[in-house]
């Protein structure tokens, strides 16, 4: 695989991102199951860093820890003293009452950045909507996790299009999104057990954000709007450019051609919505280099920050 997917595996039909080792569709993975075909069944521990005197002799120890994978020595980051690590294992127990319950199945989960983050991604088992037309939309809970410090342990809803398999995002900055954000502190076990409280809640609202993604179904765009938000969403300026900016605007027809012929166009209509789905899919499926660095910035990077303003902006331009 290409050098920031270290392994993942998924459920039936190839992800949008095409990588990862492929699980029969209609197979429900159990716990450990999904941790050994995702290539997560490993645990980390804390060393202590050690200094060296002008001889070369251990000398003192920083308040600092290096955070290594047990089974090969591989080095995942530099952490500080109040890090805790989650383990792989203890990550997905999270999941479990809902598998048990049927609300859930694990369809995805891998690591990125040679082990560093890893992820869970468990479709939840309640009826799909739709925004317009066949324009289907199902609802996801997604766990991320660094190994590094990087980032905090994070359990996040997002809706998926099905029509052509793309992350979107909430509208709302909710108490639920709030909530689901876990520190590395040696209450992070009972701190995720709290956050199925939120379950339903962010079932609510994810009706509430279909209803919004309906309203951008409803007001219709020309192409000169279309350009315009375009422009808003990625930062273009109408100004005398540099060679970096002439290069930027290479998105503007890229995204265009996206919202006439794109993959889910049809279904999307000439609207505000398959305004923000043409963006989208530009971040879902043609930034980035490769698609697993595409993956890493939709979820944890710059893409996640411009999928969440293609949509504010849409609905702005759209009131």
């Amino acid at each position: 695989m290409a050098h920031e997917v270290e392994s993942m595996m998924y459920v039936g039909d190839t992800p949008w991102h095409g990588l990862g080792v492929a699980i029969p569709d209609g197979k429900k993975l159990s716990i450990e199951e999904a941790i050994v075909a995702a290539g997560l069944d490993w645990e980390v521990e804390l060393r202590h860093i050690f200094t060296e005197d002008d001889e070369g002799s251990p000398h003192g120890i920083l308040n600092h820890y290096v955070s290594c994978r047990k089974a090969d020595n591989t080095v995942l980051g530099i952490v500080g003293k109040n890090y805790k690590p989650l383990q792989n294992r203890d990550a997905f127990r999270w999941f479990q009452p809902f598998l048990e319950g049927g609300e859930a199945t694990i369809e995805t989960a891998g690591s990125l950045k040679w082990g560093s983050r890893v992820w869970v991604l468990a479709r939840i088992r309640r009826d799909p909507m739709i925004v317009g037309k066949e324009d289907i939309m199902r609802h996801y809970v997604l766990l991320s996790n660094s190994h590094d410090g990087s980032l905090a342990v994070r359990v996040g809803f997002t809706p998926i299009r099905v029509v052509c398999n793309n992350t979107l995002c909430f509208a709302h900055e909710s108490k639920a999104s709030r909530l689901l954000r876990v520190k590395h502190t040696s209450r992070v076990r009972e701190n995720l057990e709290e956050i199925r409280e939120t379950i339903n809640l962010a079932q609510r609202e994810f009706a509430e954000t279909v209803d919004q993604y309906r309203r951008l179904a409803s007001r219709q765009i020309n192409s000169t709007d279309l350009v315009r938000y375009v422009r808003v969403v990625f930062g273009l300026k109408d100004r005398k450019r540099t060679p970096a900016q002439e290069k930027q605007e290479k998105i503007i027809p890229s995204v265009v051609r996206l919202f006439e012929n794109g993959r889910g166009s049809r279904t999307a209509g000439t609207n505000y919505w398959g305004a923000y789905n043409a963006v989208n899919e530009y971040l879902n499926y043609f930034r980035g280099k490769t698609r697993d660095n595409t993956l890493n910035s939709l979820w944890f990077g710059q893409g996640a920050h411009l999928n969440k303003t293609a949509l504010e902006v849409a609905m702005r331009l759209a009131a």
